[in-house]
């Protein structure tokens, strides 16, 4: 599994992004996939999770009701929709693959290099 993350950028609140995160490995349709994020001087923080087939999701609430997490395995590749931003989202964001769905860093094996959010007020 080999994580790339993009579509950060600079927004302004009430905007919208999408971020998207590619495996360049064969196995991506095994994993749960996940979004987390980490601002300046916090700890990183769970935002959602999407199991094998994209059927079940499980998401922060914090982010309920604006963002969606959705994946195609046809493309390895995972989103995240993020609606109505705010500047408490600015973070850098990053996607990471795992066995299960749940919220702890400590549960996902493999990481993307992280993509930044920023949410002008």
């Amino acid at each position: 599994v080999q994580l790339q993350a993009s579509g950060g950028g600079l927004v302004q609140a009430g905007g919208s992004l999408r971020l998207s995160c590619v495996d360049s490995g064969r196995t991506f349709s095994n994993y749960v996939m996940a979004w987390f994020r980490q601002a300046p001087g916090k700890e990183r923080e769970f935002v959602a999770t999407v199991n094998w087939s994209g059927v079940s999701t499980v998401y922060a609430d914090s982010v309920k009701g604006r963002f969606t997490i959705s994946r195609d395995n046809a493309k390895n590749t995972v989103y995240l929709q993020m609606n109505s931003l705010k500047p408490e989202d600015t973070a850098v964001y990053y996607c990471a693959a795992g066995m299960v769905p749940r919220r702890l860093v400590k549960d996902y094996r493999y990481w993307g290099q992280g993509t930044q959010v920023t949410v002008s007020s």
